[in-house]
């Protein structure tokens, strides 16, 4: 049951302004409640609009274009969508050509800005770091660009994404099966005002979230990049897959039954695993004997919430996002598989092999997303090697030379799957100990920085949530 906030109680002048309708949901919305809380603020409250600036005033998305995607980055530019914002590792978007990006050169997304979905699931939002600079998003994504000559971006990205901006935006959606808001729709939103100490500390903290995601977005890259280079196959750090030429018909020896289908045998793959078993190597399969290499169980969802012991569950799409969301469930009520071991690599195993679809990516498991549950879909691939670390293996499983060796493994007909006798046979490079150290050292620092950055958007929100209440509290 949902009760009415004692700090924010639902006043009589409520019941006219809706028609003195006496059921409880109009009140306890959270766009109504949101809005109605910003009114009593004693402080200043400006309009969204006057402080943006830029194209079309600085709130915008974007028209309908034709999109033609590249596989050289030569010719392209990284194209992100509403979901795509939302990625921890922004190196799989896929390349719009330069020609439809020049056309649209508004659509280039810069630092400081707030992007926000606006078509779909209305209302997810994400902050733009430096490193993103030299992205096009798309039609779905709405830019809100601050001026910076009146508010500091950071203040400006927090009161969006907290509890009194996402109600109302979100409560402007409008549409039937595929929800949208335009950006008229959003520019009357009231902004609190507090003063430069506060809003200084509030968008300080956001960008420090910003910078650490940034240097964990460049470490994991440079440990990959390390990986291969002291493997002494550095081509591999930067495998340009859809330059080499596809194999239309090419013969194969020694078939055995353990797969007859001809993509199993891809001569990219091949020549891709052939040059790391030219290095020392070990299989997958044998690092993680004593380990893991299986997907979860299969359990059933029992829905709880955090307040009474609930863990998120994490599933394919969300476990590759900043943060994730989702369902919360009993864990009691599961078997205790759902929990990953500290330093698993989780790789999403079943799925379509579309050119982004998420089957063969690996994400990592480390910190605070231990304490997340996992849904069967994922593949764990937990070392049981004490000479090879979990860290050290993600490095090397995020790799596009892993993804695509993988991607030559899948067996199935509708949602597909590794192959289990090929995913244990995959090469995995060896360095010498103490580079096997250095990489996963730069993997685990990376992975601290991530976890300091969530503290960090966290702290920020409190802070903004007590000045609010602090000041609706005021006569």
């Amino acid at each position: 049951m949902k009760l009415a906030a004692l700090n924010n109680p639902v006043h009589v002048n409520w019941f006219t302004e809706q028609s003195t309708r006496l059921d409880a949901s109009p009140y306890l919305s959270g766009a109504y409640e949101a809005r109605k809380l910003l009114e009593r603020l004693s402080v200043d409250k400006e309009p969204l609009s006057s402080l943006t600036s830029g194209h079309d005033g600085g709130i915008f998305n974007g028209p309908q274009f034709r999109r033609v995607y590249m596989s050289d980055a030569r010719y392209g530019v990284p194209f992100m969508g509403s979901t795509d914002m939302l990625e921890a590792d922004l190196g799989w978007l896929p390349l719009l050509r330069k020609k439809e990006a020049e056309a649209f050169s508004y659509l280039e997304i810069k630092p400081g800005m707030t992007l926000i979905s606006c078509s779909g699931t209305i209302g997810r939002m994400s902050y733009v770091r430096s490193d993103m600079s030299g992205i096009w998003s798309s039609q779905h994504v709405m830019k809100v660009n601050p001026d910076l000559n009146r508010i500091q971006p950071g203040y400006l990205n927090a009161f969006l994404q907290s509890r009194y901006g996402i109600p109302i935006i979100t409560s402007q959606a409008s549409g039937s099966i595929i929800q949208h808001i335009e950006p008229s729709h959003i520019a009357d939103l009231p902004v609190p005002r507090f003063g430069s100490e506060v809003e200084g500390r509030i968008h300080a903290l956001i960008q420090q979230a910003a910078d650490l995601r940034e240097r964990f977005q460049g470490s994991v890259r440079e440990a990959t990049q390390d990986l291969f280079k002291s493997a002494g196959v550095p081509e591999l750090g930067d495998l340009q897959w859809h330059e080499k030429p596809r194999a239309l018909g090419f013969p194969v020896h020694g078939i055995r039954a353990t797969s007859l289908r001809a993509s199993n045998y891809d001569t990219r793959a091949r020549e891709v695993m052939d040059l790391i078993r030219s290095v020392p190597h070990k299989t997958l399969g044998e690092i993680c004997a004593g380990g893991s290499l299986n997907s979860g169980a299969r359990f059933k969802r029992i829905d709880s919430d955090s307040d009474h012991g609930g863990s998120l569950l994490v599933g394919q799409k969300d476990g590759f996002w900043m943060r994730p969301e989702g369902r919360w469930i009993n864990p009691s009520r599961a078997p205790r598989e759902i929990f990953a071991a500290d330093e698993t690599v989780m790789i999403a195993s079943q799925g379509l092999p579309g050119e982004t679809a998420l089957i063969c990516r690996a994400t990592f498991v480390t910190g605070r997303w231990l304490e997340h549950v996992y849904t069967q879909h994922f593949l764990r691939a937990l070392s049981g090697d004490p000479e090879i670390s979990g860290a050290y293996l993600f490095a090397f499983l995020r790799s596009e030379s892993a993804f695509r060796s993988m991607r030559a493994m899948l067996v199935g007909t509708g949602p597909q799957d590794i192959h289990p006798v090929l995913r244990a046979a995959l090469p995995v490079p060896i360095c010498t100990p103490a580079d096997r150290e250095r990489i996963a050292n730069t993997v685990r620092l990376a992975y601290r920085d991530r976890d300091e950055a969530d503290r960090s958007e966290d702290q920020a929100l409190r802070l903004l949530d007590e000045a609010v209440r602090n000041a609706a509290q005021q006569p």
